[in-house]
Formats: structure tokens, sequence, C-alpha cells
């Protein structure tokens, strides 16, 4: 398949998959680095195709986005630890023959030169509709904030309740999806964590790490932990669980 609109990952060209692939390094480099996506990621693609779609515009990759579908309550605090836990849930389910019933969007990337444009409420209702047509109830995100990187020690959930006048987020990220629709949960404690030694911590950020303790790091939205002692840096990133259905 080569049309334009949104479209299966696996059933666009070669070149087009590559650039959609591109499109996550926009990424800080030291996100998904953590030891469950490289347990889970590979499963993931090869069983929940469905839920992995590129808008294509022009022959090129303007935006991708990737979904998992698990099974949850709906009650809050059943929620998974964020991706990780969304990841390694999603997988384990379909193993165990557990019948999901809801789609965990892990991912929405648009091109940076497309940005602004609307594509991106685009890719995410494209996914609320596939988990609607495979019987999925309800829709949720592990919302992974851009702006909290400029205030890494403020906890999560005060930032998370934060509004404008208009009764939006401040932060742009949050606020695409509510105007669709979706409503904060919560923070998703411990989203993402990320262990390796010291020097690939300063490989992905550009950075040195001279002494043990916590530095802020670009891109980050909490402070990555150094132990020079134990050649050890650890992350765990919070997100924002949001609901869209």
């Amino acid at each position: 398949m080569t049309g334009e609109g949104v479209v299966r990952a696996d059933e666009v060209p070669e070149p087009v998959e590559r650039s959609a692939a591109r499109m996550r390094d926009q990424w800080p480099g030291f996100v998904l680095r953590g030891e469950v996506p490289a347990r889970y990621r590979e499963r993931a693609v090869r069983y929940f195709g469905e839920f992995a779609l590129v808008v294509v515009d022009g022959g090129e990759a303007v935006a991708d986005g990737r979904g998992v579908p698990l099974r949850w309550d709906g009650r809050p605090e059943r929620l998974p630890a964020g991706y990780d836990g969304a990841l390694a849930a999603s997988v384990e389910g379909r193993e165990r023959g557990e019948k999901a019933d809801t789609l965990c969007v892990m991912s929405a990337t648009v091109r940076g030169d497309r940005a602004g444009r609307g594509l991106a409420g685009v890719l995410l209702t494209a996914l609320r509709e596939r988990a609607a047509a495979a019987g999925l109830a309800r829709v949720i995100v592990p919302v992974r904030p851009p702006t909290k990187a400029y205030s890494p020690r403020t906890d999560m959930a005060e930032f998370a309740e934060r509004r404008r006048p208009d009764g939006l987020h401040p932060d742009p990220w949050i606020r695409t999806h509510q105007r669709l629709g979706a409503v904060v949960l919560g923070p998703a404690l411990r989203s993402m964590v990320v262990t390796a030694d010291v020097e690939h911590w300063e490989r992905w950020t550009g950075m040195t790490f001279p002494v043990s303790g916590e530095y802020e790091v670009p891109g980050a939205l909490d402070p990555v932990m150094i132990d020079r002692e134990r050649d050890l840096g650890r992350y765990a990133e919070t997100n924002v669980w949001m609901r869209h259905s």
C-alpha cells in the first residue's frame, strides 16, 4: 500500500517506514533505553501491527503513532506503571491468552517541520478509532509532557494539576489530549526506568558527571541519579496518565 493518509506502518514502503523511525530520534537519546523496552518491544511490534500507524503526506511519513492493547478494569489505582508497565502487561497478557479491553497509546510523534498543523490529533483519533473497531472499550496514554523538562524537580502530581485561564493545561501535549476529550488521571510513576553506566549517560546527554548526585539533564522530566563509585546512572521518569474513553 502506497496511499496517502493514515496507514499501517507495516503496509508502507520501506523508505516511508524508515523515515517514520527517524522521527523517534526527536526524543532525548536516553528515552526507551531501559531494560523493559529492550525485552518487549520486538514482540509488541510483531503482535500489534494494527495499532502501529503512520501519517503519510506527499510520499513521506509526517507522523507516527504506536499503541498496545492490554487488560485494565478502569480503576486508576490499577493502572500499569506507565510506559514500561503497559508494554510488559500487553505482551505478557497476549502470551497468556488474556482478552484485552483497553488500548494504551505508547507514542505519537509528529515530524518537527509539521508541528502545529493538527497531525497529532489526526493520529490520536485514528488510534482511538482502531481501538473501537477492535472492541477495546478504553484508551489511555502515559503522556510525556515536554515542558516538564523545564522544572524537573517539580512534583508531577502538582504539575499535572496546573491550568491556564481557559481551563486547559499549560503543556501543549497534555492540552492536545484534552482538546480531544481526554482527562488527567494522575501521575504515572516510574513510567520509564533507564539504568546504564556513566559513560553511556555522558554519551546520551553530551554532559559530564564528575561527582555523584542528582543532575538536571536536557530533555529529562526528572533528575538523573549518578553514582560514580558504582559507575551507575539511573533515571526514573514520571509521566501523566490520561484517559480518552
